[in-house]
Order: C-alpha cells, then structure tokens, then sequence
C-alpha cells in the first residue's frame, strides 16, 4: 500500500505548495486541498454542514487518489485540520468527523511553521491565531502517536524529502 502524507498547518504557511512539490519531486500523486476548492465554488460563506461535506468529499476523493499511487500519495490538509476548523468556528466537532478520524490513518505528516509571511485571502479567516492553531495540529498527530516533522524556513522541500529518506 502506498504510503500516505499529509500536509498540515495554519494558513498561509506553503502547505499547497509544500503537497505539490513533494509529489512532483516523487513522481507521486497529491490530493488538492479540497476545502479550499468548495469554498471557491460555493463562496466563502459557509456553515456546520458545510465542513460536513467537506470532510467527505475529501475522504472520497483521497480514496480515489491513492489508486494512482506508487509509494506515497500527498495530502494536502487532512481530517485533523478539518477538527479544529471544526473547533475553532463552532467550538465542537461532529461525531461522524470523530469517528472517521479513528478510521482514517497517515503515515506521516509534516506540519508547516507559520514563519512565511501572512498572505491575505478572503477564503483564510486566522491570522492572529497561526502559533494556537500549530499547537492544536501538533497536539492532535501526536495523540495519534503518528511520527511529523516540523517544517520550518525557507527550504521546505528539502526539509520533508530529507525527513521522506530517513522515514522509509
């Protein structure tokens, strides 16, 4: 089975950018961070049964994805960022998102430092949050007892694929 990588962090840390690299330097493919992608389709209003369908259309997707997959195939954002958004806007997370959590595992993760500069969006809502919201990516992986890396500074790709080689 190949492996599988999500890429996690507060916004505007080079996840997408991280998840596109990797799978171009590996040859592998990557999952699009589909969060994102509803919100570009549907607007940037949305509401509890919104994330609902997100989180399943991301797992649907991934499970149609990792069929192309060699040895790895990189996720850009995971259902641990789909918790906290959960947290973070309405202070509670729906059960059957819990409940996919304990069924759907990675491999690795690397968790991007919020060191790059913030780039304003209108889909990204947490500026002032980046370092609280690192602590609550962290802190879930390792209630996982799933191995991360920390991906800080400027050269990220070289950081994961180093941390990749080590991995295997």
């Amino acid at each position: 089975m190949p492996k599988k990588i999500a890429i996690i962090g507060p916004e505007s840390t080079g996840k997408s950018t991280l998840t596109q690299e990797l799978a171009q330097y590996f040859d592998e493919p990557f999952l699009p961070e589909y969060g994102r992608i509803y919100l570009q389709i549907h607007g940037p209003e949305y509401e509890y049964d919104d994330l609902r369908q997100i989180a399943d259309e991301m797992i649907q997707l991934e499970s149609q994805q990792i069929k192309n997959a060699n040895k790895f195939l990189f996720c850009d954002t995971d259902l641990i960022m789909m918790k906290v958004w959960y947290l973070i806007r309405y202070k509670e997370v729906n059960e059957k998102l819990i409940k996919q959590l304990e069924e759907n595992n990675y491999d690795y993760y690397f968790i991007c430092y919020p060191d790059l500069p913030w780039e304003p969006d209108p889909l990204r809502e947490n500026p002032e949050i980046r370092l609280e919201l690192l602590e609550m990516y962290i802190s879930e992986v390792e209630s996982r007892n799933i191995p991360y890396t920390i991906i800080k500074g400027d050269k990220r790709l070289q950081q994961a694929v180093e941390a990749i080689k080590k991995a295997r």
